[in-house]
């Protein structure tokens, strides 16, 4: 027989015309060709008698030195005359070989030894990484609470505190007297927290500025989550809200500075260059 085995052309034909690969095809007309050629050199195809098996286990052996090699642990038969543990004599593996070899091999399995059959090529299917494991090629934008975000609102805890800590030395508040309905004082302004509400009933109506503006700004607030459903706490992932907040702080900012230095008796508007700030504590 030459090195090039040439393959069965009928089996090759009858496995692409079933929707096999060329390659499966071609594997199983070569497998298919070297059996008819044993069988025409009256070789026999299947397990071997069990004289011929035991003959080349004891061959084996005698090529390892005697049988030193490592016995397989298992678990021995009933009627088996064993060491202690269920590990088998080099004997009594031998025959439970032959036995197996020669029963065709429904016991090969169980003695580690892989049993006959024709097909003498096997299919290796691969598994792609992706079905085993998934790995996430965006790191999400969540940290934990803490240390993460408690730690950065304690610092600016201790920050804002010691800022307010060190105003109070230098700055006289004082609460003032108490309120006569008989003295008007020249300039008579809310708290600066207020001043933009103040600063909102001097151009509208006071049911317009003092309800109806800030019960629409409440509105708006309670339904921004519903509105605006993007779950990124990163600033340039909220460019719609940062604006918005944006836009309110501006604006916001800007009426009480208006109405903190801006305004002075009567709550007229002054210039700062002409009359000075009509700013009071």
């Amino acid at each position: 027989m030459s090195d090039e085995v040439q393959i069965d052309q009928e089996v090759f034909d009858r496995l692409v015309a079933e929707g096999k690969s060329e390659r499966i095809a071609r594997a199983k007309a070569k497998a298919a060709s070297v059996r008819k050629a044993r069988a025409a050199e009256g070789v026999a195809l299947g397990p071997r008698p069990a004289e011929q098996a035991a003959t080349a286990l004891e061959e084996f052996r005698s090529s390892q030195g005697g049988g030193g090699g490592v016995a397989t642990k298992t678990a021995a038969p009933a009627d088996a005359g064993g060491a202690a543990g269920g590990r088998l004599t080099p004997d009594q593996r031998a025959a439970r070989v032959a036995a197996s070899l020669g029963n065709g091999g429904g016991e090969s399995a169980s003695m580690g030894v892989p049993a006959a059959s024709d097909h003498t090529h096997r299919l290796l299917a691969l598994v792609p990484p992706a079905g085993i494991q998934q790995v996430q090629s965006k790191q999400m934008d969540k940290v934990y609470t803490w240390p993460h975000l408690l730690l950065v609102e304690f610092v600016a805890l201790l920050a804002v505190g010691s800022l307010l800590l060190v105003m109070s030395f230098f700055l006289d508040a004082p609460l003032g007297s108490l309120a006569n309905p008989n003295e008007v004082p020249a300039i008579n302004k809310a708290p600066w927290y207020f001043m933009g509400l103040q600063e909102l009933l001097r151009y509208f109506h006071p049911m317009v500025a003092g309800v109806t503006l800030p019960g629409v700004a409440l509105v708006l607030l309670m339904a921004a989550p519903y509105v605006d459903k993007n779950p990124s706490a990163r600033p340039e992932n909220r460019k719609v809200a940062n604006l918005a907040f944006t836009f309110f702080l501006t604006f916001w900012g800007i009426l009480v500075i208006i109405g903190s230095f801006l305004r002075g008796a009567g709550y007229e508007w002054v210039w700062p260059w002409v009359q000075g700030l009509g700013f009071t504590l």
